[in-house]
């Protein structure tokens, strides 16, 4: 399989780590949606980051969506989605949080960096910055009570997400998320970065 999509996308990342902790052999190709709009477009006409081109030449994209896919490949003890249960809804509980945290950063940076200054609009930018961070008030709730992982003592999907938003937030948002607000999630990256699979997958 062909994983398309530059790592400092923290959807493309988070498909990454998760297919390297499942066991789940791929290839990635650093393809960027700006600077490589052709390349990409030949592989995928609408794109979008991530993309995952399957052995048979099936494509798909978005990173929730691929993931569900990796899932029917990983064995069952490498998988990291709760099959059922509390356990499920709860890891679902904490992907909307965490998904919705990162949309709002890369909107942010959009407007930073993609919208010309004289046309940015600063009602917009407050808002999404203040949605970005009421997602991260509550995820650093849920990742104060992780023990030492949000499923328990195994690493699980919500880390995943949790930590690649965490590290995307810091790397271009961080005077919008301002660290020292959210200890836990500073610890929970912290734990998780250290982890081979992230490590050998870094953003920058």
């Amino acid at each position: 399989m062909l994983l398309v999509g530059m790592l400092d996308s923290p959807y493309v990342r988070r498909v990454a780590v998760s297919l390297k902790l499942m066991g789940v052999a791929f290839e990635h190709q650093a393809v960027s949606v700006f600077r490589h709009y052709d390349r990409f477009q030949a592989i995928n006409p609408v794109v979008k980051a991530p993309t995952l081109v399957c052995d048979d030449g099936t494509v798909l994209m978005d990173s929730t969506l691929i993931l569900d896919h990796a899932e029917t490949l990983a064995s069952a003890g490498k998988r990291l989605m709760p099959a059922s249960g509390d356990q499920r809804r709860e890891a679902l509980r904490i992907a909307g949080l965490a998904l919705a945290a990162c949309e709002k950063c890369v909107q942010i940076v959009y407007e930073k960096e993609q919208r010309p200054a004289e046309k940015r609009h600063l009602p917009w930018l407050e808002r999404v910055t203040a949605q970005a961070n009421a997602a991260m008030r509550e995820l650093e709730r849920t990742v104060a009570a992780a023990d030492p992982w949000l499923g328990g003592k195994r690493l699980d999907a919500s880390d995943v997400l949790v930590a690649c938003t965490w590290r995307f937030s810091q790397y271009y948002d961080a005077l919008e998320i301002p660290a020292a607000y959210y200890p836990a999630l500073v610890a929970h990256s912290q734990r998780a970065e250290a982890l081979p699979e992230f490590a050998s997958t870094p953003l920058d």
